[in-house]
């Protein structure tokens, strides 16, 4: 039987992003495998008749077991012939991609889901991760992007192969799931996270962390004096949660703003809100923003690569600079006091993101698949 694998830091970032394409290469007979840091979560991968291989990754460049995790990538790879191997996340498709070198495994994809150097990044990730892209590009022999930007840089890259450079729509998404649009149900979840239906329900879906910078939207919140009926609701959890919980503490807004830790639940949760709103510092092509724009909902986002690539600005949303709390204000009031321009937003929101259907993220990876095997 040919085998597939598929590599990541994580098993969270397989299971997230990438169970489609798991099922792709299982309707077509192969016998795909994963090589990822096994958690909590294995059970869902062995559910997909994945072959696990536990892989001592760090998401640290810095950190010495990522030789080890090297060593392990190395043993899999001579003991499994993969007719492709498609690497993700920096250290795991650096790792992955030396591997495949060191062994003779072709061919290897790559898929940036977002550089860690970018325009605005601090010099140290251009001389980390610029150099370790730049590198491992002789040992690629295609190289997948999924914004603008990156798109741009990859194509300068020095590939295996010529002309190997794509672009797709992200990762896809099941538009359909997200499409809920029930007024019943709306009503009841914001009864029972304790809102009435007067009140204007901000959201963000992300992990916890600096990167995804939720302390603007607290900031503003914090300015938002006059509007009493705007909430901030937060889903996700990370290394900032704590952190973040007591900046709220610290400014009495306890009663304006709402963690939910993890949620199962994210395309009801989409239903019963009225805005969406991420302010990263960073983002490749941010599947929560994807979500949003599914359910109908304005994006407010910071004017960062990747929001760019799904936020039109003043036609499904608005996008504000990187910590500008003013505007963010703006932005956020703009929406509240007005209802039609909300679901004008939302509609826009609707028509763009159907470009990013999973039936056709699929389709043009299978004529990326086709190339190579």
């Amino acid at each position: 039987m040919k085998k597939i694998l598929f590599i990541a830091t994580i098993e969270s970032h397989i299971l997230n992003f990438h169970i489609p394409f798991i099922e792709y290469f299982y309707n077509k007979g192969y016998e795909v495998h994963v090589a990822a840091k096994l958690g909590n979560r294995q059970d869902e991968l062995k559910d997909l008749n994945v072959v696990c291989h536990d892989v001592n990754f760090s998401r640290s460049p810095y950190s010495l077991s990522n030789i080890r995790a090297l060593n392990q990538l190395i043993k899999t790879m001579r003991e499994n012939k993969f007719s492709l191997v498609h690497v993700h996340t920096p250290v795991g498709a650096f790792l992955g991609r030396l591997a495949a070198k060191i062994t003779n495994t072709k061919p290897v994809l790559y898929t940036a889901h977002g550089f860690h150097f970018y325009k605005g990044a601090p010099l140290k990730n251009w001389l980390i991760y610029y150099t370790m892209e730049k590198i491992a590009a002789h040992w690629t022999d295609g190289f997948i992007t999924m914004n603008e930007e990156d798109f741009n840089i990859a194509k300068k890259f020095n590939l295996r192969r010529k002309d190997a450079v794509f672009y797709v729509h992200g990762v896809g998404l099941d538009i359909e799931k997200y499409s809920i649009n029930d007024e019943e149900r709306r009503k009841k979840l914001r009864e029972e996270l304790g809102f009435s239906d007067n009140d204007i329900l901000l959201l963000t879906v992300a992990e916890i962390n600096t990167n995804k910078n939720h302390k603007q939207i607290i900031d503003t919140i914090k300015i938002l004096k006059d509007y009493s009926s705007i909430y901030y609701l937060i889903v996700g959890t990370g290394e900032e949660e704590e952190k973040l919980k007591n900046y709220v503490l610290l400014n009495n807004l306890e009663e304006r703003i709402k963690f939910l830790g993890y949620r199962r639940d994210i395309s009801e949760i989409l239903n019963a809100i009225d805005i969406f709103i991420l302010t990263s510092l960073r983002e490749g092509l941010p599947r929560a923003i994807m979500e949003a724009m599914a359910a109908g909902k304005p994006i407010i986002a910071t004017n960062v690569r990747g929001n760019r690539d799904l936020v039109r600005d003043g036609v499904n949303g608005y996008l504000v600079p990187v910590n500008d709390i003013e505007a963010t204000a703006k932005a956020i009031t703009k929406l509240a006091e007005n209802t039609t321009l909300r679901t004008k937003m939302g509609e826009e929101g609707r028509r763009i993101i159907q470009d990013y259907d999973i039936k056709k993220v699929l389709r043009e990876m299978d004529e990326i698949y086709s190339l190579y095997l």
